[in-house]
């Protein structure tokens, strides 16, 4: 796989968190990131949410990749290729367990 740069840890969490933001179609309230201190996202699904159990149930590790399509081959991937944003594509993986999330910045 080609060089990654970390960009967050995904925590799921079961309570409100302060600026949460809906994702409607993933039925998911995220936080920014980018504006905690330690770059980590916290994650509340709501119940019926198409995302994976592993992306709901374990933390995750997120990273930008140049090529998304060539960084996902060979992987076991468990969400598939997906537009999070206008300018952000994203999927995730299972490697040995451990849940990552590689995100490509259009």
């Amino acid at each position: 796989m080609a060089a990654a740069s970390f960009h967050h840890f995904g925590v799921p969490v079961n309570t409100a968190q302060k600026n949460e933001t809906y994702l409607e179609g993933a039925k998911v309230y995220i936080t920014d990131p980018e504006a905690h201190p330690f770059r980590v996202e916290y994650l509340r699904f709501k119940p019926g949410s198409p995302m994976h159990p592993d992306v709901q149930n374990k933390s995750h590790a997120a990273f930008v990749v140049d090529n998304l399509d060539k960084a996902l081959q060979g992987q076991n991937v468990i969400i598939k290729p997906f537009d999070a944003t206008e300018s952000l594509r994203v999927a995730f993986i299972n490697d040995n367990g451990a849940v990552i999330e590689l995100m490509e910045k259009k």
